[in-house]
């Protein structure tokens, strides 16, 4: 089977339709469409029902999900079978948000060099549904982000629980979202959901970003306001050069590690255990 079918196939699946899987692998709708129908014709079965509220797998599309990750995998294990480094027994591809990046798994990193240097490492960044699709089709091994989905054969794990705050630059004057200066930080849906429950009054930002390291920067040079978690604005709270915001709403937002559930414990244990440990040790997290 050619195995662009199954990652189209799980891309689907992942994206809920058929238009966003075309958006994420960069063709067209019908592109999509003629490899769903050749995959169906191979297998002699239907694997989707279409409606408007997107597509929906069939009994037999639930059971080559299995045999569809399966395949990504075996096919993912062997490039990096053949293609880990001379000098290493085995190479992982560890992936998460730019946010997590920043104070743990940059962190993690030497502890990795140091515990297990015979495991090469490749670092990605990336968000929740790149690094789903990723993690489902076998080309991320480990992920961290915030709001998963749960899938067939992947472990979901609570890692550790951020603590938003609403900062202001010492330049500003009044940080609550409805001023023009708040800059609105995409911390995902859940952060959405909890944002918009507590401001029914923000009609919108005039200024977004989706990494929060962006939005740091342009509030420490042009003033503002945002919500970040404690642990990446705590030295600048403690230098003055950003006050958090009195009586503002505090959110709390989890982060999970996601993994193979039938991952081999020879490769992933020392990171897993080193990952968990680096997380238990961020202050307000033990």
């Amino acid at each position: 089977m050619d195995t662009e079918l199954a990652r189209t196939f799980l891309t689907v699946v992942t994206a809920g339709n058929f238009v966003k899987a075309a958006e994420r692998l960069f063709v067209t709708q019908s592109t999509v469409s003629s490899r769903i129908q050749s995959l169906e014709e191979q297998l002699g079965c239907r694997l989707f029902v279409r409606n408007k509220a997107g597509t929906t797998l069939t009994t037999a599309g639930r059971q080559f999900q299995k045999h569809a990750v399966t395949l990504m995998r075996t096919v993912e294990q062997a490039r990096q079978d053949l293609g880990v480094p001379q000098g290493f027994r085995a190479s992982l591809t560890v992936g998460g948000r730019f946010g997590i990046w920043e104070d743990l798994l940059l962190n993690w990193l030497p502890v990795m060099r140091a515990h297990a240097p015979d495991i090469a490492i490749r670092a990605e960044v990336g968000f929740e549904d790149e690094l789903m699709l990723g993690l489902v089709d076998g080309r991320i091994d480990i992920a961290v982000m915030y709001t998963p989905q749960s899938r067939p054969g992947l472990s979901v794990e609570p890692l550790l629980e951020e603590e938003l705050i609403l900062v202001l630059a010492e330049s500003s004057e009044d940080g609550l979202p409805m001023t023009p200066d708040y800059v609105y930080i995409d911390w995902g849906q859940e952060f959405r959901a909890k944002h918009a429950a507590s401001f029914p009054d923000f009609t919108g930002p005039g200024l977004t970003a989706n990494i929060g390291w962006l939005g740091l920067q342009h509030i420490l040079a042009h003033g503002g306001s945002g919500y970040f978690p404690r642990r990446l604005v705590e030295t600048k709270l403690a230098s003055g050069l950003l006050t958090e915001v009195a009586d503002a709403p505090r959110f709390r937002l989890p982060a999970y590690v996601v993994y193979p559930t039938d991952h081999d414990a020879s490769v992933f244990g020392e990171p897993l255990a080193q990952l968990r440990a680096l997380a238990l040790a961020l202050p307000g997290n033990n």
